[in-house]
């Protein structure tokens, strides 16, 4: 069945950056489709939740698939799906690392991969996927998560480069410090371990951006709705930082 509505999947749009952009999204009256392991608390208007391992290549393609058949096309599609990671290189043993990897990486080749073929044969698409600033500057304790996350950057170009001639744009959003549940889960894991004061803490996190102040979602899921616009048609293949001017420094 073709659909004239506009048609976005989002990847882990549950929780956090990813509602956020679900949120923009249907606001904007797309039809939004969120592949995620767990429902929406509350689902957004013009929003539907299909039950998702991302990391899972199979689960990806069958829901992309049906997608494509449902509505009979595919606009934006927003990698988003990801998990974070604490620990060095010595700490993180292999299969933590093959983890990390699935989900965030894999997550996002699999994603990319279901999408383009519908892409192809509309002549149009946008594509970002969920980098960080991590795609910019090293951070201690963070050797998988940022090894993902430059590896999300490198997709961004290529699939960018490659598919250029179709009219498919693909960029990278860099968001640095949001508050988000993964934001404040790591940041409850870090004093529970230190013992130090969470006020003190979040206090210092905002210190930390030249802003002033930790992102929100809604600063990253603005950015992620422009670029997969038509204001925005000559914009493929880049990096976008969304972090209070962090990697400025």
């Amino acid at each position: 069945m073709s659909h004239g509505q506009s048609v976005c999947v989002v990847t882990g749009g549950s929780l956090g950056i990813g509602l956020a952009v679900c949120h923009t999204f249907s606001e904007n009256d797309y039809r939004v489709i969120n592949l995620d392991v767990r429902d929406f608390d509350d689902t957004p208007i013009n929003t539907e939740w299909v039950a998702c391992d991302v990391s899972n290549m199979e689960q990806v393609r069958h829901a992309i698939d049906n997608i494509a058949v449902k509505y009979g096309r595919i606009d934006a599609l927003v990698c988003n799906a990801g998990m974070h990671v604490s620990a060095t290189i010595e700490d993180t043993d292999e299969a933590l690392l093959d983890k990390v990897m699935s989900l965030n990486i894999k997550g996002a080749y699999g994603a990319i991969k279901a999408s383009l073929p519908t892409m192809k044969a509309q002549k149009s698409g946008a594509i970002v996927v969920m980098g960080s600033d991590q795609c910019f500057v090293g951070k201690q304790n963070s050797f998988a998560y940022g090894l993902t996350k430059s590896a999300l950057a490198s997709m961004a170009k290529t699939t960018a480069l490659d598919y250029a001639p179709f009219n498919i744009r693909a960029n990278a959003v860099c968001p640095g410090t949001i508050e988000t549940p993964l934001f404040h889960h790591a940041i409850d894991k870090y004093v529970a371990a230190s013992g130090a004061d969470k006020t003190a803490v979040v206090a210092q996190e905002a210190a930390e951006q030249p802003i002033g102040r930790i992102g929100q979602p809604e600063d990253v899921s603005e950015l992620v709705y422009f670029l997969c616009s038509e204001k925005a048609t000559f914009i493929t293949g880049s990096l976008h930082a969304v972090d209070g001017g962090y990697t400025a420094k």
